[in-house]
C-alpha cells in the first residue's frame, strides 16, 4: 500500500451534502487505514487546496458530494496541482452534476430517458402539468441527494414547486413519472456491477429514504430476469462512457410496467456511506468495502 504515498481522503467541504460527504468520507478513511494506507482527512471547508502540496499528498480519494466537489470544479483543481484523484474527469464531473446536460447527451446518443421540460418564470405549469401527465417530479438541474426534489401529484401544484425547487438552482426541470421501479447500476473499472432495486417507504427516495431510514429496502441481485439485467448493466455503462465517465460511479435508471429502461441520472463521485449503494453491489460482486476502496484509490490519475 505504500505504493499510493500519503493519501488525502477528501470530504466535507461546503455544500447541502455536507453531512453525507463527511460520513462517505469517514468510512472510506476507516477503509483505507485498515489497509495500511497513509490516508487522511482533507476537509477543503477548513483549509486551501494548496495545503495538499505543502502537506506531501500524493493522491487524493475525493467523498466529496455536490457542488464544488462533484461538478468539476475540484478535479480541475487537482489537475492544476497535478495530483492524481479518483472518479470522473473534469468534463464528465461537470456534466454529470446537470441532469439537464446529463438528458441532453444522452437524448443526443439516442438514449432511453424520460419525458422532460425545462421551468422557468414564463412557463404554462398547467400545459406541461398536462403535456407530462401527474404525478411528475420536479428537480432543481445540479443538487444531488434529491435535496429539492419534489413530487406534483395533484393539478395546479407544479408552480409552487417550481418555486421550491428554485431556491436550490435557476435551472429547474420538470420530469415524467415512471412507475415500475426505481434501480441503480454501479460501474467500477468500466464493469458494470449487480443492478438493485430500490424500494423507499417514503413517498418516493428521499434524502431521509437514502440516508438515515431503515426501512428503504434494497434488492440485490435486482429481481430482473437474465436478459432484462444483462440490457439494464450495458445500458448503464454505453450511459456512462457517452458522458466520459472513468474509473467509478453509478448510473440510476426507472422500469416502467411493460419493461421499458428509462435512464435517470449520474453520480460521478456516490456515497460511501452505510447506507450507500455501490458498497451493496460490491458485496453482491464478492469485494468487500475495505478492497472496494482500495481498488479506487488504485485508479486514481491525473487527466
Amino acid at each position: 500500500m505504500q505504493q499510493f504515498g500519503k493519501v488525502a481522503v477528501m470530504m466535507g467541504g461546503k455544500s447541502s451534502e455536507r453531512e453525507v460527504s463527511l460520513m462517505s468520507g469517514n468510512g472510506v478513511l476507516a477503509a483505507l487505514k485498515s489497509r495500511g494506507v497513509d490516508a487522511h482527512a482533507f476537509d477543503p471547508a477548513d483549509k486551501p487546496l494548496s495545503a495538499l502540496k505543502d502537506e506531501g499528498f500524493a493522491r487524493v480519494f475525493i467523498a466529496l458530494h455536490g457542488p464544488f466537489g462533484e461538478d468539476g470544479t475540484l478535479q480541475g483543481a487537482l489537475e492544476t496541482l497535478h495530483i492524481p484523484y479518483t472518479g470522473c474527469g473534469v468534463m464528465a464531473s461537470a456534466i454529470g452534476m446537470d441532469k439537464w446536460r446529463t438528458k441532453l447527451l444522452w437524448q443526443g446518443a439516442g438514449l432511453p430517458i424520460p419525458a422532460f421540460e425545462m421551468l422557468d418564470e414564463n412557463s404554462d405549469f398547467a400545459a406541461v402539468e398536462a403535456r407530462l401527465g401527474l404525478p411528475l417530479f420536479v428537480k432543481p438541474a445540479t443538487e444531488g441527494s434529491s435535496i429539492g426534489v419534489i413530487k406534483v401529484k395533484q393539478a395546479g401544484d407544479l408552480e409552487a414547486a417550481y418555486r421550491e425547487a428554485q431556491k436550490f438552482d435557476p435551472l429547474v426541470l420538470a420530469e415524467q413519472f415512471i412507475g415500475g421501479g426505481e434501480y441503480t447500476c454501479a460501474i467500477i473499472d468500466g464493469e458494470a456491477y449487480p443492478t438493485i432495486k430500490i424500494e423507499p417507504a417514503t413517498e418516493f427516495y428521499d434524502y431521509q429514504a437514502k440516508y438515515f431510514r431503515d426501512d428503504t429496502v434494497y434488492r440485490c441481485p435486482s429481481g430482473l430476469d437474465e436478459v432484462t439485467e444483462a440490457q439494464a448493466r450495458a445500458l448503464c455503462q454505453k450511459a456512462f462512457r457517452v458522458l466520459g465517465g472513468r474509473g467509478w460511479g453509478r448510473v440510476d435508471f426507472l422500469m416502467d410496467e411493460a419493461g421499458g429502461i428509462y435512464l435517470l441520472e449520474v453520480n460521478t463521485a456516490p456515497g460511501m456511506t452505510s447506507h450507500s449503494l455501490v458498497p451493496m453491489a460490491a458485496r453482491v460482486q464478492g469485494l468487500s468495502y475495505e478492497d472496494l476502496c482500495v481498488q479506487i484509490l488504485a485508479a486514481a490519475h491525473v487527466g
